[in-house]
């Protein structure tokens, strides 16, 4: 990637771009999704380009209306007050109006995620001249769309307009092809990680922080990242961690995050290591933690049925983890099984508990397997390398480049 080298401030096209970057939800609520949107946004604006994000707000977000996040992002919440159905009209008719008065600021507007705004937002920025483009976040969100008329209206447009249309894996590319969206509109864009933040710890790192954090010593430890949900396979990941615990007394599992979940997860826990010590729930955390859990962790586990691009395997390839990870589309175009990673299916307990243990009993395949997996993080989906890919696909949109994207690494 030549973006790497160009000179501070300069698209492919050779100028600063300036970037409407449209979320419902935005850092502090935690998700993929919001955490790309301020990566990107952060890394577009050292880069020397203008970003400005637009979101909803509610409880976590701030109370005042305009602020700059701790990455130097600047955000604007256009609602403050209103809840539910009501909260998703007015966001959309503030985004609408937001783009009206802000056309001959921005040369770009990017929609992330679907949602009502889209059905705003993306007409009134392509009559208004601005370049529209849209990033889609998970499988089985076109097919979902399809089945609602807003959802419908959307997807209408971003054909007829011919507006670039961003996925994360080749399963969303075939859905989006027999939705009807010729090839050429799809671009390939891997969500972005920060490689500096995200990397091996050393020992006195991690002595530090399991000390800090009651972890035992010795303990050999597994990591899940993520919200606490019925989507993330983690009833299957607890039961096959407690198959390998019953093999290995240091084994231990932590779980970093919370979600709807939790409680039953807590249950089942006890229920299968009765008294049990051996299954550790953080809750929600500071994100700024993340990589001091990751670093402090032996094995990375993330063994849901579906994924978009999952960010955290991505954060715990690039900490040097050695990951075991269900056998989906999305895992597999990181992992390559015995190379980056062990994988298993999603529902098999057995294997799922097999691959823990057999990373527990040998360090050296820990390791190589940490090595291999952070070395192809840095090749192809650190931050500076997912930027020049966003460069790229925003001087096209504009009509200034060209931006042969659409495959993946």
């Amino acid at each position: 990637m030549t973006g790497l080298h160009r000179p501070v401030g300069t698209s492919p096209a050779g100028r600063r771009v300036r970037v409407l970057l449209v979320c419902d939800t935005y850092p502090p609520v935690l998700g993929g999704s919001e955490i790309e949107a301020q990566r990107v946004s952060a890394a577009m604006i050292r880069a020397g380009h203008h970003v400005q994000v637009l979101c909803s707000g509610g409880p976590p977000m701030p109370r005042q209306r305009d602020w700059i996040d701790d990455r130097g992002v600047p955000v604007r919440i256009l609602t403050r007050n209103s809840r539910g159905r009501w909260k998703d009209i007015v966001f959309a008719l503030a985004v609408a109006r937001a783009i009206w008065k802000a056309r001959r600021n921005y040369d770009v507007v990017y929609f992330l995620m679907q949602g009502l705004y889209v059905a705003a937002g993306l007409p009134a920025a392509h009559f208004l001249g601005v370049a529209p483009v849209m990033k889609i976040s998970g499988d089985g969100i076109i097919s979902a769309m399809r089945r609602s008329a807003v959802g419908r209206f959307e997807l209408s447009c971003l054909q007829k307009w011919g507006v670039p249309l961003m996925l994360l894996n080749e399963g969303m590319f075939q859905e989006a092809i027999n939705s009807g969206f010729p090839r050429g509109q799809l671009v390939w864009m891997p969500n972005p990680v920060e490689t500096e933040e995200f990397r091996p710890a050393n020992p006195e790192e991690i002595a530090f922080w399991r000390t800090s954090h009651d972890i035992p010593f010795g303990a050999l430890v597994t990591i899940y990242v993520g919200r606490l949900s019925q989507e993330k396979g983690l009833i299957g990941l607890l039961r096959g961690f407690a198959l390998a615990a019953k093999n290995e007394s240091r084994a231990l599992l932590v779980l970093v995050g919370d979600g709807p979940q939790r409680a039953e997860l807590e249950r089942l826990a006890e229920e299968l290591i009765p008294g049990q010590r051996q299954i550790l729930f953080t809750g929600r955390i500071d994100v700024r933690q993340v990589p001091h859990w990751l670093g402090a962790s032996d094995v990375f586990a993330l063994t849901s049925p579906n994924e978009g691009f999952p960010c955290a395997l991505v954060e715990a390839m690039s900490a040097g983890i050695a990951p075991v990870v269900s056998d989906i589309p999305a895992n597999l175009q990181l992992v390559d099984n015995e190379v980056h990673g062990l994988t298993v299916g999603w529902d098999n307990e057995e294997a799922i508990g097999d691959a823990i243990l057999r990373l527990y009993g040998d360090p050296g395949l820990r390791q190589s397997i940490g090595q291999r997996a952070r070395q192809r993080v840095c090749d192809n989906y650190s931050t500076a390398r997912i930027v020049d890919r966003y460069e790229a696909l925003f001087a096209k949109a504009m009509g200034i480049g060209d931006h042969p994207l659409q495959s993946s690494e």
